[in-house]
């Protein structure tokens, strides 16, 4: 079986989420295909797209969110993802149960005795006006009859666990503030969230495998859990198998892949990219080297926005006042050093509608 080394993983990440080059795709389009962006910072995936795509425009993607072609919504390891409507209607279902155990994992105490379907049909019930809330309005209006399990854990189980919910706008615009207020997806959209096979089947669990390797393979099957907070896929990996072929890491592990997806060749010129806070090219595996080392690990948890030369993370940077600063991990060459500051003048030229290019590289760490 074919050994692909973390460079050619590196490369084929990086063409599979749109990194190698920017994409001349439509803004839902590229949604679609990163099997949505992780948004819990409302502002991130403005970044991540304008990164990604040519020529991005932001209110483009804002109109996406306020037309409702888009939705901000808990799915993916139970974290706030920016995806098409299409998809969470489609996957929402099959994520249901992981929502509802990752919220019992903080609060399983405190909802110790708590009848959740019975909690679930409650809080529908007031949910169906379609009228957007708050967590704390929420919490009031069922509080009375739930006040066992005090008001976080009870608004966390409702909003994260058991309501497909979408964060209403103005949350999630380009450069608008606004709070949390959640309204029921079905509501939102128009459309019910659609049921689980009746059959036993698992065509929502098979499709997620094809379109997580569309964008992030090749991968392994903990990569695909660790990405969607799923432990019930091998089912549909095992459904799919034979459309795939295979390949090990250097840890040998499997890798699985679509057969006819970009793998580009190794030595292919990666152009520096500045990366948003949670990106989903770093967090979106349980191996995670193929983009960043071990010693910088932690950053992807952290909310750090990082910079990719040649293809891994070599910097943090952050923004204040129009300027964007870079924070080197390496010593950088005077070429990469260079190709950095271009890019960072062109992403402040973005962050700051035209008003600033200014970019500040500091020192190199010895």
């Amino acid at each position: 079986m074919t050994v692909l080394d973390n460079r050619a993983l590196n490369r084929a990440t990086l063409a599979r989420q749109l990194l190698l080059e920017r994409a001349d795709l439509p803004v839902v389009g590229a949604v679609a295909h990163l099997c949505g962006l992780q948004a819990q910072e409302p502002q991130e995936p403005f970044i991540g797209l304008w990164s990604r795509l040519t020529a991005f425009d932001p209110a483009v993607l804002s109109d996406l969110l306020t037309r409702r072609s888009v939705v901000r919504t808990h799915l993916m390891r139970r974290t706030v993802h920016l995806v098409t409507a299409d998809d969470v209607l489609a996957w929402r279902a099959r994520h249901d149960a992981m929502l509802r155990q990752r919220v019992l994992g903080v609060y399983r105490d405190e909802l110790k005795g708590v009848d959740l379907d019975e909690l679930a049909a409650d809080a529908r019930e007031l949910m169906s006006d379609g009228e957007p809330r708050t967590a704390a309005e929420i919490v009031r209006a069922l509080a009375e009859r739930w006040p066992g399990p005090g008001r976080r854990p009870l608004g966390e189980m409702v909003v994260a666990g058991l309501v497909p919910m979408a964060q209403a706008p103005p949350r999630g615009l380009w450069r608008t503030k606004g709070g949390v207020r959640n309204v029921a997806l079905s509501s939102w959209l128009g459309r019910p969230v659609d049921p689980p096979a009746s059959d036993g089947a698992d065509p929502v669990g098979q499709a997620l495998v094809r379109r997580y390797l569309a964008a992030y393979g090749p991968a392994a099957t903990a990569d695909l859990r660790a990405w969607s907070g799923l432990a019930g896929l091998p089912g549909a990996v095992t459904a799919v198998r034979d459309e795939l072929v295979r390949f090990r890491d250097e840890r040998g592990r499997e890798l699985l892949d679509l057969p006819d997806a970009p793998r580009p060749d190794p030595d292919t010129p990666a152009p520096v990219r500045f990366l948003p806070a949670f990106d989903n090219a770093i967090l979106g595996y349980q191996d995670r080297g193929r983009l960043i080392d071990d010693a910088h690990r932690g950053l992807s948890v952290a909310g750090e926005r990082v910079v990719l030369v040649d293809g891994r993370t070599a910097a943090t940077w952050t923004v204040t006042e129009d300027v964007v600063t870079v924070d080197p991990l390496r010593t950088l060459s005077r070429a990469d050093r260079a190709a950095v500051v271009d890019e960072g003048r062109e992403l402040a030229t973005f962050l700051s509608d035209g008003e600033s290019d200014r970019v500040r590289v500091a020192a190199s760490p010895r």
